[in-house]
């Protein structure tokens, strides 16, 4: 066989593995979706059990449906507790979600994807807000990923929410804590709930140290080798020298005196080789650990003392700074709308959090979205290499390769027709793939063609075709004024 009909072979298996995937994806997803059902009608039944039993205490009203999950929880062998739960949440998914249970059912969602509409629209407080909420998010979700879809989500459900985000923001703050799990070995696990941004500045900067960290070590190992090396380049000119000295004429000669005792200038340099072996460390820690390193550190210690980056990074570790990227609406800070702010396109941030941020700002990307659709359009930067940066990070948000949630700021600018065979370097030629779907893309023979807007098509080394468009964004209209209490009146008037 051939090398081009091995690879057509190849392509062909592949395709037969995705479509078996691909069934039975759907046969899982229409009986997790049934099982789901039959835990709707439990908590249905155990609900009609209870409003006939009108005149019993509270405690009793409780016992038919803890007995219920009971029942479930034997024969399925988990928990009742956790059981009763899940009868609550499908009750909800297929009462309130029909249309997007009814997708699950069908294969075109999977259960991650059901578990973010339903949380999303937990704040929704009637009907006809979360069929709207629903109508909106589920085309979506039918062409993205679960991960993706939780940030536009959210966006969609506070458009629909009555609430403000501000208000809801303010109340769950007052639900911040931190706690810990033990595990085994001798480990336990320290967890905290706050607000996102100060949540993600505290991982972003933790990171950042951590790559200091790495980064001074490098430094550390190549001062070591080309130690190493000057010795062995010393003794082949000491040969070199010698071997001089032995063919020239006269006798008498020997070593240069240098003043030391015989012997002694041979243990002197072996005591300072020593010492130098010594001196070296290497840091083989990877970079989660170092991460927990600092973050404990600075937690018993309120600064960093791992700090070998002090020669590499002026300040040390203590000066390096969270980054985070807020996006917001310039309605949101004119305070005509009242959210749309978001946190490098992961979740919502709240109003007044955005605005803190952007008094403290040195300089902000003005971003153009499109009135209906809320495509970025154009970004308002002279120059233009930094210009292009800035726009493609407002339009791709993240990794542009489907799935992919890594932040467009911390991936590799690809251009979609290779630069070296005449493709430009334009915003329509170019996105954001991160270090690893950028290598897969040039090393594993998947293509990809870009259309204007962003919207990209990918051909598998399989020969099957994806599609991937930029993350929508939710348009806020403003706020409607108060009404004006003459024209209520006039309105109001009998005649």
């Amino acid at each position: 066989m051939s090398g081009d009909e091995q690879r057509e072979a190849d392509a062909l298996r592949t395709r037969e593995l995705v479509d078996e995937a691909r069934r039975f994806r759907a046969l899982a997803a229409y009986a997790l979706a049934e099982l789901e059902r039959t835990r709707a009608d439990a908590y249905e039944l155990a609900q009609e059990q209870t409003d006939r039993l009108r005149d019993a205490s509270t405690r009793e009203r409780e016992m038919p449906l803890r007995s219920m999950a009971a029942e479930l929880a034997v024969d399925a062998r988990v928990n009742d507790r956790t059981l009763q739960t899940q009868l609550f949440e499908a009750h909800r998914t297929v009462t309130q979600y029909a249309a997007t249970w009814e997708a699950w059912r069908d294969g075109r969602l999977s259960r991650a994807h059901v578990r973010v509409i339903v949380d999303g629209g937990t704040g929704l407080p009637d009907d006809e807000a979360r069929a709207a909420y629903e109508h909106d998010v589920l085309a979506y979700a039918e062409a993205t990923s679960a991960a993706r879809l939780r940030s536009y989500a959210e966006q969609v459900a506070e458009k629909h929410n009555p609430a403000t985000i501000q208000e809801r923001h303010d109340e769950a703050v007052q639900s911040r804590r931190v706690w810990v799990e033990d595990l085994s070995d001798g480990m336990s696990m320290l967890g905290a709930i706050g607000p996102s941004v100060e949540v993600h500045g505290v991982y972003d900067r933790l990171t950042r140290q951590g790559k200091a960290v790495k980064a001074a070590d490098r430094v550390a190992r190549r001062e070591a080798a080309e130690r190493e090396i000057e010795p062995e380049a010393a003794t082949c000119g000491e040969r070199e020298e010698a071997e001089r000295d032995s063919t020239g004429s006269g006798a008498g000669f020997g070593p240069p005196d240098d003043g030391r005792a015989d012997g002694a200038g041979e243990r002197q340099d072996a005591d300072h080789d020593d010492l130098a072996d010594a001196a070296v460390w290497f840091d083989e820690r990877t970079l989660d650990q170092i991460r927990t390193d600092l973050l404990l550190d600075m937690m018993l210690t309120s600064t960093p003392s791992i700090d070998a980056s002090g020669d590499v990074i002026e300040g040390g570790l203590g000066a390096i700074r969270a980054h985070v990227q807020v996006s917001v609406p310039a309605t949101t800070l004119a305070g005509t709308t009242t959210g749309g702010a978001e946190l490098d396109g992961k979740c919502a941030v709240d109003p007044e959090t955005a605005r803190i941020l952007t008094g403290n700002a040195p300089g902000f990307d003005r971003v153009f979205l499109d009135p209906i659709t809320g495509a970025v359009l154009a970004v308002d930067r002279r120059f233009v290499t930094p210009a292009q940066k800035r726009y493609l990070v407002a339009r791709d948000i993240r990794c542009r390769f489907p799935g992919c949630r890594r932040p467009a700021r911390d991936c590799d600018w690809d251009h979609r027709e290779d630069y070296a065979l005449g493709g430009k370097t334009n915003v329509d030629n170019v996105g954001a793939f991160c270090k690893r779907h950028h290598t897969m893309k040039q090393a594993a023979g998947w293509t990809v063609v870009q259309e204007p807007g962003g919207r990209l098509h990918f051909t598998a080394p399989s020969g099957l075709r994806h599609t991937d468009d930029p993350p929508p964004r939710v348009v806020f209209m403003p706020d409607p004024p108060p009404p004006d209490p003459n024209r209520v009146a006039e309105l109001n008037a009998p005649f």
